[in-house]
């Protein structure tokens, strides 16, 4: 019995450096888009997800995937993942931050229920720097970003409750694609 504690202990004492690294993953994605120049929209929002890093390949046939948090009045009140499956033109593979923030309590319900959102979209990706357009079931947008803490500032603010900004982290990818976006959610 006495070895089982200790095993306990030992692995609960060395894993708390990792928890710590994890939130801070977190608050430097935060303070990264807040650098780009949108730390109001953090404030003044209900709600927000924010993904640290969501990883997107293909050829011909690709998709995302990405772990975020959702915070409502600055608190982390659950997880979600985003799930994205694509067809079309693409080929490559780019990894980007981002933040979806919610204007009203209908919105972040909406996102928190994990319903589908379809759109079609064109981008080019270079290292840090992007180029896009989307046309979606939520609006369309048509955004650049020149690096690393430029945030994808030109989305216009709420569309539908929900405005979306994304920081390009590295990668090459051209696109022209369908795509399907999933989201789920798990109540903290």
């Amino acid at each position: 019995m006495k070895q089982i504690l200790r095993i306990t202990m030992l692995t609960l004492l060395l894993s708390l450096p990792f928890a710590a690294a994890l939130a801070d993953e977190y608050s430097d994605t935060r303070k990264m888009f807040e650098d780009a120049g949108i730390s109001n929209m953090f404030t003044s929002a209900y709600g927000y997800a924010l993904f640290p890093t969501i990883g997107k390949a293909g050829f011909v046939v690709g998709g995302a995937y990405g772990d975020g948090r959702v915070y409502q009045g600055g608190k982390h009140v659950g997880d979600t993942s985003m799930t994205q499956a694509s067809i079309g033109f693409q080929i490559g593979a780019t990894g980007y931050s981002q933040v979806i923030f919610f204007e009203d309590e209908r919105a972040l319900s909406e996102f928190t229920s994990g319903n589908f959102e379809f759109g079609a979209e064109a981008q080019v990706t270079a290292l840090t720097a992007a180029a896009g357009a989307t046309a979606s079931t939520t609006g369309s947008r048509a955004a650049a970003s020149g690096g690393k803490n430029n945030a994808d500032v030109a989305s216009g603010g709420y569309d539908k409750g929900m405005a979306t900004y994304t920081i390009t982290k590295g990668g090459a990818m051209a696109e022209a694609s369908v795509a399907g976006q999933k989201f789920s959610y798990t109540a903290k």
